[in-house]
């Protein structure tokens, strides 16, 4: 099991990467939602919001009303954000739980 400051650290390096690549996708994905990350064997949660290809203002706690919530356990949140797990295979096989309606979904998709 990760720690919480462990998934705090690949959320910062999600969004580093985002910002590396928000030129590229700016154009292409349309996308401001607020996202909140539950980690649930932690019972930990961040939120932030998703802008222009990037992650923003990532912070610890959750958000109730986000648009868009991600819950999966810390293990796999890594795994996620490293690549070592597909996120369709991932929300498919339960691993990772998604909420959110089905055209951010698909942008959200892309973007990842």
């Amino acid at each position: 099991m990760a720690s919480v400051d462990e998934c705090r650290q690949a959320l910062q390096d999600l969004a580093a990467r985002l910002d590396r690549n928000a030129d590229t996708v700016r154009g292409r994905i349309d996308l401001d939602r607020t996202l909140a990350c539950r980690v649930t064997d932690l019972g930990a949660a961040f939120h932030g919001r998703l802008a222009d290809g990037r992650l923003l203002d990532l912070t610890d706690g959750d958000d109730p009303k986000a648009k868009i919530a991600l819950s999966t356990s810390s293990d796999n949140l890594l795994a996620l954000v490293r690549g070592e797990l597909d996120v369709t295979r991932a929300v498919a096989s339960k691993q990772v739980s998604i909420k959110a309606n089905p055209f951010d979904l698909l942008k959200l998709r892309k973007l990842l």
